[in-house]
């Protein structure tokens, strides 16, 4: 085998390299989890993340360098999207690999309440059967880029307020981004203390449709999965 073989046999090390590089910080990967969630512009990225526009704009732009999202300008703004659903499958992927081998993230899922394996299928069930009121606390743009069907939209923000549009003999079931996201352990907090009987749903709306669940849009279309950009192949004999 020539060196130049060698060579460009051991090339795809630095490209997955470079996806690796993409991912290797906590506000990249927020970032990018929240883009699961829907399209959004980068102020709205910022705010829901917690960092500057500045700096959520620069982490972007290392993630569009790799790949991983695009940038689209619209108007004033730029809106970015996960370049592909196999993004969002690998985000989910990498989670699963830091539960398995990271100790602390046991410690994690038990303050965030992350539900056991049968309690969470069970909890599906009875809301695929109608049998709780399913509540979305997610902002609204999220609830409008693909929700839970029959899901009731109310942001967390708003729910105190709202509780009245919620009938006091069903249990309500809250959920919202997905198992490390409090928003819906806020939620069955505050429903807990006005006497509801409610439950979290640690599952988020990119895991439930991963694993074959329906998902619709705001106005009740099915959410449209962005597919794979088709991968270019070099030709080459076989072996």
């Amino acid at each position: 085998m020539s060196v130049r073989t060698t060579s460009s046999s051991a090339a795809h090390y630095g490209e997955i390299a470079r996806i690796g590089k993409a991912l290797g910080s906590p506000v990249r990967l927020r970032l990018l989890d929240l883009l699961r969630q829907g399209t959004r512009s980068v102020e709205a990225l910022a705010v829901a993340a917690g960092e500057s526009v500045a700096n959520s704009s620069q982490h972007l732009q290392q993630m569009r360098t790799a790949g991983l999202v695009v940038g689209e300008r619209r108007g004033q703004h730029v809106e970015y999207r996960l370049a592909a659903e196999r993004v969002s499958s690998a985000f989910a992927a990498l989670r699963d690999l830091a539960e398995a081998v990271r100790p602390e993230m046991a410690r994690l899922g038990r303050e965030l309440g992350v539900l056991a394996p049968e309690e969470r299928r069970d909890l599906v069930r009875r809301i695929r059967r109608g049998e709780v009121t399913l509540v979305d606390v997610r902002p609204a743009p999220e609830f409008r880029a693909g929700h839970l069907p029959g899901a009731r939209s109310i942001p967390l923000s708003e729910l105190r307020a709202r509780m009245d549009e919620l009938p006091r003999g069903r249990e309500v079931v809250a959920y919202c981004r997905g198992p490390y996201c409090s928003l819906a352990q806020d939620a069955v907090a505050l429903l807990a203390a006005a006497g509801f009987r409610a439950r979290h749903l640690d599952l988020g709306v990119p895991d439930l449709r991963a694993l074959g669940h329906p998902v619709v849009t705001g106005d009740g279309a099915p959410a449209p999965v962005r597919p794979d950009r088709p991968r270019a192949r070099s030709p080459r004999s076989p072996g």
